[in-house]
């Protein structure tokens, strides 16, 4: 178990005593709401863990080392950053992907890069929800203000993977 999961644990019991400690009854439906997340998300997190080992088995050999990998540099970072920006999906596909290409070979600076390119750029977010509500423009406007931002996500992992030894070898 690692440090996060531990957190995790320790932030969601406590939470339950707070809740425990205002009523049994809040307590109660906090378990219920838990419950019925949970009941939502694992059937998705079942299929989701698998289909990364899926993907990562279908990646061709050699394929997200040498464009993804640690040696691809600013290449692979680049091409990460534009690749998750394009990358449609929720986060029980987006993760496991990551998950999948981190097996295969890519490096975690350049998965980072895809990370932020997912979260900040996301296409398929913003054709539709940010172009019908927010308009053209704004979305030109944050485009161009962010474009940049999972390059540099990238590129200052890189810089600190000599403070997570470790995190290469997943």
């Amino acid at each position: 178990m690692t440090f996060g999961v531990i957190a995790i644990w320790v932030v969601a019991l406590g939470a339950l005593a707070m809740c425990l400690r205002r009523s049994p009854s809040v307590a109660r439906r906090a378990v219920q709401d838990a419950t019925g997340g949970l009941g939502r998300v694992l059937p998705v997190m079942l299929m989701a863990l698998p289909m990364a080992a899926f993907v990562a088995e279908l990646i061709p050999a050699g394929w997200a080392e040498t464009w993804l990998g640690p040696e691809s540099g600013v290449g692979g970072i680049v091409l990460a950053s534009l690749a998750g920006g394009l990358m449609p999906g929720g986060p029980f596909v987006a993760f496991p992907l990551v998950l999948g290409f981190l097996k295969a070979g890519a490096g975690p600076s350049q998965m980072v890069a895809l990370i932020s390119g997912w979260a900040i750029l996301g296409l398929h977010r913003t054709l539709a929800w940010e172009l019908p509500i927010l308009g053209g423009r704004f979305i030109l406007l944050r485009l161009a203000a962010s474009f940049s931002l999972p390059l540099l996500a990238g590129l200052a992992a890189e810089a600190m993977l000599p403070l997570f030894p470790g995190v290469a070898a997943r």
